[in-house]
């Protein structure tokens, strides 16, 4: 695969066989984003679990203290009054019939679904279409509750569902290239952090082996796995 002049300017600034300090490939990163546009912090953990057992799956949501950077378009699934609470909460777009019947004819101009836990069956018959895009409802991720209004504003400032998928690896972005470097390291610590707490008792050996971080145009850089650097001030 044929290179950039830029992704080749900013590998040669990777030890590829390095792990960095945390603070120092933060750096290195934001000091390889050169693209014109407002690069995707990305992360991606590699796990010692076997996702194939469910009592190895890691699964769970993190809110990250300085967002994400991105607009999220959320879509509630409610009825009554708790439509105008999500509403007033930020959602994007609420409602129930109307948005079944639009999904159903090809809709999808939204990023997360939120449901009230009483239109559930309802949403159901939506599973094929969303279930299949990761954007089915779930009680685990805080997407079936109901309290729409708290689920819409801790998603609208940067909540996250995260889960390991089939070969072990937890993927997703935490921010953006114009954040602070501060920043971006307090969304990282706390990401790994949640996610060593979520550690399976059923998995053996080590279980963080390792930790990458990347810009959505530059090389991957290798951090430092030991958890006590990613230990969250109380």
């Amino acid at each position: 695969m044929k290179r950039s002049k830029r992704y080749r300017a900013s590998m040669s600034k990777v030890d590829r066989d390095v792990e960095y300090g945390l603070e120092e490939g933060v750096k290195l990163l934001k000091s390889g984003s050169t693209a014109k546009f407002d690069e995707t912090v990305e992360i991606a953990l590699r796990l010692g679990v076997d996702p194939r057992h469910a009592d190895q799956m890691v699964r769970g949501t993190v809110a990250l203290p300085f967002g994400t950077g991105k607009t999220v378009r959320v879509l509630v699934f409610a009825k009554d009054d708790k439509i105008q609470d999500a509403l007033d909460a930020g959602a994007d777009f609420a409602g129930l019939d109307e948005y079944v019947e639009k999904i159903n004819g090809g809709w999808l101009d939204f990023d997360v679904v939120v449901a009230s836990p009483d239109v559930m069956s309802k949403i159901g018959r939506l599973g094929k279409i969303l279930g299949t895009r990761g954007l089915m409802p779930n009680p685990k991720s805080g997407t079936v509750t109901p309290d729409v209004a708290k689920a819409v504003k801790e998603i609208k400032a940067g909540k996250i569902d995260f889960r390991v998928d089939k070969t072990g690896i937890i993927h997703t972005g935490i921010g953006k290239t114009s954040f602070g470097e501060n920043e971006i390291v307090e969304n990282i610590k706390t990401f790994v952090n949640t996610v060593i707490k979520l550690k399976p008792a059923a998995a053996k050996g080590t279980y963080l082996r390792s930790i990458s971080i990347s810009s959505t145009m530059g090389p991957g850089i290798f951090l430092d796995k030991s958890s006590s650097m990613y230990s969250i001030s109380s």
